[in-house]
């Protein structure tokens, strides 16, 4: 059976009487139904990083199971760059999934986007808070007018499989933000930021969407991901800067999202180009 320490943990250890731990049984019962993707579900006060430790188990471990920490003290984003905040004041999680040969593994580098999708659409739900994409793995929420980077998705294969990492800052004010471009579910007025509703929502969601891309096999137009990203993604139209691989860069508007889930670039001499990794900057309108 998963463990169920933070649900065991005293009141006289929470940081903040509004920082609760997660019920980790009441989790299990609601998410691990022996009928759905989530084959297991377990919680633990602190690691270094959900994503490490699921990958290396993940050999072991059926397609679904699902690791939680109230805190992480080395968890990563892209471009190995660190994600810390305090305990129980975010949902930071990985999930093992196995596509087999249901998907081409070609088109496996589409559930990165597919996380955000789910995790935006689930929190629209849950805590009534608009989620932006940024392309290829944040998730923006409006503080002040604002946009404000709240969550990142981090997806890694395994020996069969993908593990993805979904980090989310919920509680977090302004004075525990690592970096001032930093935003939270509670800075943007979310209706709800009870962790517990908003991880349901998050995992059912990327259930469906999972299941939905899976019976498609793989296909983003068909299972209807390419047209959902694309309508939540505040990267296209934007005029952007893509930091790429071996230190170039490249300036122009972000005018798509092609079926490989690369972003696609026109330059100012109305070239196309398709990006497939780097790092995005959305730059100041040039007119």
């Amino acid at each position: 059976m998963p463990s169920d320490a933070s649900a065991g943990a005293s009141a006289g250890r929470w940081s903040s009487l509004d920082r609760p731990p997660l019920n980790a049984a009441a989790l299990q019962r609601a998410l691990v139904t022996g009928e759905g993707l989530w084959t297991s579900l377990e919680v633990v006060d602190a690691t270094g990083s959900t994503n490490s430790d699921l990958a290396a188990r993940a050999a072991q471990l059926p397609e679904g199971a699902v690791l939680v920490a109230e805190e992480q003290t080395a968890g990563r984003g892209r471009l190995d760059r660190s994600w810390v905040a305090p305990a129980r004041s975010g949902l930071f999680f990985s999930v093992l999934l196995k596509p087999g040969d249901a998907v081409p593994q070609e088109r496996w580098g589409w559930l990165t986007l597919l996380a955000g999708v789910a995790t935006a659409g689930g929190l629209s739900r849950a805590a009534g808070v608009d989620t932006a994409l940024k392309w290829p793995n944040d998730l923006l929420v409006t503080v002040d007018g604002e946009e404000r980077k709240t969550g990142g998705i981090l997806a890694e294969r395994v020996a069969d499989g993908v593990v993805i990492g979904i980090g989310l800052n919920v509680s977090l004010t302004e004075d525990e933000l690592p970096v001032p471009a930093a935003g939270s579910l509670a800075l943007a007025k979310a209706a709800v930021t009870d962790r517990d509703p908003l991880l349901r929502a998050v995992l059912r969601s990327l259930e469906q969407w999972y299941g939905n891309w899976r019976a498609a096999g793989g296909d983003p137009a068909s299972s209807g991901l390419q047209e959902t990203y694309a309508a939540g993604c505040a990267t296209l139209g934007r005029h952007v800067r893509a930091e790429l691989p071996g230190g170039r860069t490249l300036t122009g508007t972000a005018e798509a999202v092609d079926t490989d889930g690369r972003l696609v670039i026109r330059t100012a001499e109305g070239q196309h180009e398709a990006v497939g990794a780097g790092d995005v900057v959305h730059l100041r309108s040039v007119h």
